[in-house]
């Protein structure tokens, strides 16, 4: 590729092979790896470390993938990595309270007068909301590079994207944490009907599409299009208009709890009739309960059951099956991916009655998951996770927000997405010259450990300085398929720096 070979044309290079380590690599080797095997591991998670080579050594390809599927693979987080997660306030509330503090903030600072005081309490209350949003992307980006169940850690960051909601709206950087934890991971390996309906309750989702704001007489189309068009059925599935504005109606009522305190009453006739499920709350006044009809069904207007009725309705079309298939296809498998595959995919769906597990396994297991020399070229968070899983193999971040700085410069931050389609899921959003300039510094960052990785955030202590890919992994399961141009790249690496950042940014890394 263009971008690698400019890129090594601004750094020295000399004759130097590194330390001879073709050699040394070969007396420690085990057993040869399958080739086959390792290509497939390199799509059933971000890249490769030490640990997921050998969970496939244990348990084989099909036992790996079992054991995903049924997620089995429950180990717990590096004790490090865990104790940071545990100290970050955003995962550690839950978000009726975090929304109920930030209320109480508010009207504080309504009541204070005009002045330096206000303004800087406004700043403090603006600089706590990006403290949680970043403590709540740390913990997607740790999971990711720590999880065992790496199959599962890879969904999640899919589900993350295709159900996306945008930290800049609302309250939603309050309630991203709750996003993750109650609405997407619980449910990534579930029925998809489930995750729908979670990511449908989900506080984050009624703020971010102004379902919240959706009642009986201001009725609110717009989560109700892009769960059908984005979520659900995609764009030309044959629905309607009046289908969009039906299943608005449905929706009537779905919103949030009050976080100020205030009672709310309800006639006797309609008490049970409410739902509450933490902040989520089903307002029977809020809700339009006139008969509907939709995608050719006639749903009774009764309440909280239309919902759930729709939901069966929907993830039941034919369209759904499709539709979420080639996305998972497009996202494991190849920006444009075979139909055979999507067509096989799209009848375990149906056949499961939208079992994502079910349908991973018939992605899993196809032969079209390794065809194709070119592989799939990694988004910046891939790249990202992956690099970092393979430089420091294992070893437990203090800081996670050089990774996150990282994520913003290539423009891929989690939760970043303004409009609710998600990041590209096609090499091309991801291939400009611009972004393989960035991703060769960050290449660079990594191999030469220039970076404050393992510093806590505020020390002032030395770094640990550059990683050693150069182990049995790399000479186990990467250097056999390295095509000429790397090899070459890193045969004139001037210092194991310069040859960390050549593997790093090679095409053969940047392709899954």
């Amino acid at each position: 590729m263009q971008w690698f070979d400019s890129c090594k044309q601004h750094l020295l290079l000399s004759s130097l092979v590194l330390l001879c380590l073709p050699i040394l690599a070969h007396a420690a080797a085990p057993t040869p790896l399958d080739t086959a095997d390792i290509a497939w591991l390199r799509r059933d998670g971000f890249d490769l470390d030490a640990a997921q080579l050998q969970r496939l050594r244990t348990l084989g390809r099909s036992g790996l993938l079992d054991a995903q599927l049924a997620d089995r693979l429950n180990a717990p987080l590096p004790p490090a990595i865990d104790a940071l997660l545990r100290s970050s306030p955003a995962l550690n509330n839950s978000a009726q309270r975090l929304l109920e503090d930030f209320h109480q903030r508010q009207l504080q600072i309504k009541a204070m007068p005009d002045g330096d005081a206000r303004n800087d309490a406004r700043k403090a209350a603006r600089q706590q909301a990006k403290a949680y949003l970043e403590q709540t992307q740390a913990s997607v980006l740790l999971h990711a590079l720590y999880g065992p169940n790496q199959l599962k850690e890879q969904l999640v960051l899919f589900w993350l994207n295709h159900f996306s909601v945008f930290q800049g709206k609302g309250r939603v950087r309050l309630l991203a944490a709750d996003y993750v934890e109650n609405a997407i991971r619980p449910h990534a390996l579930g029925q998809f009907k489930d995750l729908l309906l979670a990511t449908l309750k989900s506080p984050a989702m009624l703020e971010y599409l102004d379902n919240a704001h959706n009642a009986k007489g201001q009725v609110n189309e717009n989560y109700a299009r892009e769960l059908m068009e984005l979520h659900s059925l995609g764009v030309g599935a044959g629905y309607s208009q009046e289908d969009v504005q039906q299943l608005a109606l449905i929706l009537t009522g779905a919103g949030l709890a009050p976080v100020d305190g205030r009672q709310q009453r309800f006639p006797r006739a309609q008490q049970a009739l409410v739902v509450e499920q933490g902040l989520f709350q089903f307002n029977p006044k809020r809700h339009d309960f006139s008969d509907k009809q939709l995608l050719g069904q006639s749903i009774r207007g009764s309440g909280f059951d239309e919902i759930t009725q729709a939901v069966e309705l929907i993830t039941r079309q034919p369209a759904c099956a499709q539709f979420i298939s080639r996305k998972l296809a497009e996202y494991f498998v190849a920006d444009h991916p075979p139909p055979a595959l999507v067509a096989r995919m799209a009848k375990t769906f149906s056949d499961t009655d939208g079992d994502i597990a079910q349908v991973m396994g018939t992605l899993m297991r196809s032969p079209e998951l390794l065809q194709g020399a070119a592989g799939k070229f990694k988004d910046p968070q891939q790249f990202v996770i992956s690099a970092l899983r393979l430089a420091y193999d294992g070893k437990p971040l203090a800081n996670p927000r050089p990774p996150l700085n990282w994520l913003n410069q290539m423009g891929q931050p989690l939760f970043g997405r303004i409009t609710p389609d998600g990041w590209p899921l096609q090499s091309s959003g991801w291939s400009s010259s611009g972004q393989m300039a960035k991703r060769f510094e960050i290449a660079r960052a990594i191999g030469r450990g220039d970076n404050r990785l393992f510093i806590a955030e505020g020390s002032t202590l030395p770094g640990p300085g550059f990683p050693l890919i150069t182990t049995p992994l790399f000479y186990q399961a990467i250097a056999p398929k390295l095509a000429a141009a790397t090899r070459n790249a890193l045969e004139q690496a001037a210092s194991p720096q310069e040859w960390n950042t050549y593997l790093l940014s090679s095409p053969d890394f940047n392709n899954r």
